[in-house]
């Protein structure tokens, strides 16, 4: 049965747009049960990673509730948080309001299309994001477009683990736990259902570290995490763009 969040090509933007609707008021509790709160330390290694010094312009795109753009602030950085969802930015900016002193702005916009000019941020973080995004290509060298060379890109997402029995476990945890979250927080297994759906459809992490050079990014690398259930990826921006 297909899931009624994951449209294909043009009408992508408005399957994300509405799942992200349904499940923001509860993301933040459903991410800490699925990944037995384990996100929390996914993400404190990729702001480790990303080597944020204190003063840099920072881009946290796919922002949704803040959990990056706030860790980026607390390293020193002045943060932009862009994302798609009006809803999860409301829950984003509720938390910036309970935050004194936090140097983050939240604000709605296009992955594809950003409204910053060329070369404005040393470090761009992407979590959870790139896999909902119509064109990966596209969104890959939009954030190539907006940081300076030298500058650092880190992605974090699902992935497959290619251990096959870990895979499999994995893919039942996916198919029936994750979906039975949805259902009782969200009144939709459909919410949660969609992460295994659109991961079947995502480049691996190889394929994806081939993309980012493709797209302007040097010194690619990734990591593995928990078996390859997640990967984490970083690249350096390259003094010119591909053409």
């Amino acid at each position: 049965m297909a899931n009624r969040y994951y449209q294909e090509g043009e009408k992508r933007a408005d399957g994300v747009k509405d799942l992200f609707a349904a499940v923001a008021p509860r993301y933040d509790l459903i991410n800490d049960l699925q990944s037995f709160g384990m996100h929390r330390l996914w993400k404190r290694r990729l702001v480790r990673l990303a080597e944020v010094k204190s003063g840099e312009a920072a881009l946290d795109l796919c922002c949704g509730t803040g959990d990056i753009a706030f860790a980026l602030a607390r390293e020193g950085a002045q943060v932009s948080g862009v994302d798609f969802s009006a809803a999860m930015l409301e829950v984003a900016r509720r938390r910036l309001t309970a935050t004194s002193g936090c140097r983050v702005t939240f604000e709605q916009g296009d992955a594809l299309s950003l409204r910053f000019d060329a070369q404005s941020f040393e470090v761009v973080t992407i979590s959870y994001g790139l896999r909902n995004l119509r064109d990966n290509d596209a969104g890959l060298r939009e954030i190539a477009r907006v940081t300076r060379p030298g500058g650092r890109l880190m992605i974090l997402d699902f992935a497959f683990p290619s251990n096959p029995v870990w895979k499999a476990l994995y893919t039942l945890h996916l198919k029936t736990v994750v979906p039975a979250l949805g259902r009782l927080f969200c009144g939709d297994a459909d919410t949660h259902s969609y992460i295994l759906e659109s991961l079947k459809r995502y480049p691996g992490p190889a394929e994806i570290g081939r993309r980012m050079e493709s797209a302007g990014w040097k010194d690619v690398r990734w990591w593995n995490v928990l078996g390859g259930v997640m990967t984490l990826h970083r690249g350096v921006r390259v003094d010119e763009q591909p053409g």
